[in-house]
């Protein structure tokens, strides 16, 4: 197999450790800290997890080794969607294993949770391992998002385990990986399987993150990648000065991609769903925000601009929410096969109109014809809406587009809007990890075996202070039940991870609010160009700007 200059270069770089990990597996030892609850609900979340809630956080630091001396076979799997540095965690794992005894055995579960219920895998060897080292994307062993959540699930992972000598599963994975992580730990637990449990934060979204998680890996590699791209699109625009660009990106459920890649950036526009949602605006008001930006612009004879659209940022909008739902229950049951039995869409368009509540079939009326009909695409499989599917930044053009024709009838604008559309997702998930990402994963890794190897279960691999150099990093761990707290899930009450929202009188936040007006009419624009992998630390390790300003 070919590979480019690039690739072979990453292969030979040396992932940085944190300070305590530096010193050898000898040399390693732990400080216990205080024992911990859940974010919320404690009472509930103590009777689901009896054997391992409560637990106290760790951190490893120099001393002399005292964990017992034992073969260990560990499995690991990836688990939902890619994100850059996961080839680097199964990397540090790997190489703590068999620095601790060459005898030590790790295998790669394929395909993710499926590959552990199949018992399908293969044994890393140097060979196979030496081959991914600093890349991106999970083709190693590859990934998928089954969930495990029931008795007969544990009851086969814990068979396939047993087979093969398993000691410990280490499962990468985001929030709802990682809550698969705590209750599959709990199962092995309470049936004294022997077998330990660890998870390792991975999400490009930001969402899974808190007072003990800094970062979840990937969203460094994935939000400069972004960036980089916006910036491009950037410097086009104030090249060419003809063409308004409005540009989603990845975050369903949280806009810490879009808040980061503003803040790279500095676009004329930028939504925050968490503002939305906490301020109720309308999608009406959310035009008119975007369309001021669009007038004050032109009258300076800037007809040209950039906009960042979370990918969620329609759930975030209380109209849209209820439109949502009452097109859910329109469409319950067998109304589905009748909507879809009707002849064209001026037939379904009546249809819908009679079927919601006056007010939603105001907010429906206004949305361009293209997303009326994305929204009365395939159900999912409860036979709710796809919102994935609604362009959201075709949609915020389309308003804003009719927001300006008003004016001009009104004779309070004459500029001229002729707006692109591009999506942001999967050029970044897959990326070369950047060098914090190739460090961090690493870290990770190596990290989740000390874990497992002073007996741990039920944790979640720790590395802190990364705001600092990787020297100054802090290594532990963390029980995952810290962060857990019971949501309301397909009509059931489920325990799951609190997802991690953008906060509104968090430092990045407050930054991009104290500039975004400034922002907005002027070209302030900022191009922050590739990632760089070599040079001098300023530039090669470079943290995200969210992280720079939570930290201070």
């Amino acid at each position: 197999m070919s590979i480019s200059p690039l690739q072979k270069a990453r292969y030979e770089y040396s992932p940085k450790l944190p300070g305590m990990l530096r010193n050898g597996i000898s040399d390693i030892c732990v400080k216990v800290g205080d024992a911990t609850s859940s974010v919320a609900d404690q009472d509930k979340i103590k009777a689901l997890f009896p054997n391992t809630y409560g637990k106290e956080e760790i951190t490893f630091e120099k001393g002399s080794n005292t964990s017992a001396a034992k073969k260990q076979v560990v499995g690991v799997i990836l688990s939902g969607g890619q994100a850059p540095g996961g080839h680097n965690v199964i990397s540090g794992l790997y190489d703590a294993l068999k620095a601790t005894d060459k005898n030590n055995v790790l295998l790669g579960f394929k395909g993710g949770p499926d590959g552990l219920l199949k018992n399908d895998y293969v044994e890393f060897d140097d060979a196979f391992i030496d081959a991914y080292r600093n890349t991106g994307g999970f083709d190693i062993i590859g990934s998928g998002r089954t969930k495990l959540e029931t008795k007969e699930q544990f009851n086969i992972v814990a068979e396939n385990a047993k087979k093969n000598g398993l000691t410990a599963i280490v499962i990468i994975g985001g929030d709802d990986s990682n809550t698969n992580a705590a209750t599959l730990a709990e199962y092995m637990a309470a049936n004294n399987t022997g077998i330990q449990v660890i998870g390792c934060p991975k999400t490009i979204d930001g969402d899974l993150k808190n007072e003990d998680i800094e970062a979840s890996f990937g969203f460094d590699t994935a939000t400069k990648t972004y960036s980089e791209l916006i910036g491009n699109i950037e410097r086009d625009a104030n090249s060419a000065k003809k063409y308004w660009h409005f540009i989603k990106v990845m975050g369903r459920s949280a806009s810490h991609v879009a808040l980061e890649c503003a803040l790279e950036t500095q676009p004329n526009i930028c939504l925050i769903g968490e503002e939305v949602k906490a301020k109720k605006m309308s999608l009406s008001q959310i035009a008119d925000q975007i369309a001021d930006s669009v007038a004050k612009r032109a009258a300076n004879g800037d007809n040209f601009g950039v906009a960042i659209i979370p990918e969620g940022i329609v759930e975030f909008v209380p109209e849209f929410s209820v439109l949502i739902a009452e097109i859910n229950e329109l469409l319950a049951g067998k109304k589905t096969e009748e909507f879809n039995a009707l002849p064209d869409w001026a037939a379904k368009y009546n249809f819908i109109k009679e079927g919601l509540t006056a007010e939603s079939f105001a907010v429906f009326d206004i949305l361009p014809t293209l997303i009326q009909q994305q929204l009365f695409l395939e159900r999912d499989p409860h036979g709710n809406v796809q919102v994935s599917l609604i362009e959201s930044e075709k949609l915020m053009s389309g308003l804003v587009a009719a927001k300006l024709a008003e004016r001009k009838k009104a004779g309070t604008y004459n500029g001229k809007f002729s707006p692109l559309h591009h999506f942001f997702g999967y050029e970044g998930r897959c990326a070369f990890p950047s060098n914090f990402d190739a460090d961090y994963c690493y870290s990770l890794g190596y990290n989740a075996f000390m874990l497992i190897q002073y007996g741990y279960t039920g944790y979640l691999s720790k590395v802190s202070n990364l705001s600092k150099p990787a020297e100054e990093w802090v290594a532990g761990g963390m029980p995952i039940t810290k962060m857990m707290n019971i949501e309301r899930r397909n009509g059931e009450d489920k325990p799951v991870i609190r997802k991690a929202l953008v906060e509104l009188d968090g430092a990045p936040f407050k930054f991009f609010a104290e500039n975004r007006e400034k922002w907005a009419v002027e070209t302030a624009f900022t191009y922050p160009g590739a990632i760089q992998y070599y040079g001098p630390a300023e530039v090669c390790d470079l943290t995200t700007r969210t992280l720079a300003l939570e930290k201070g």
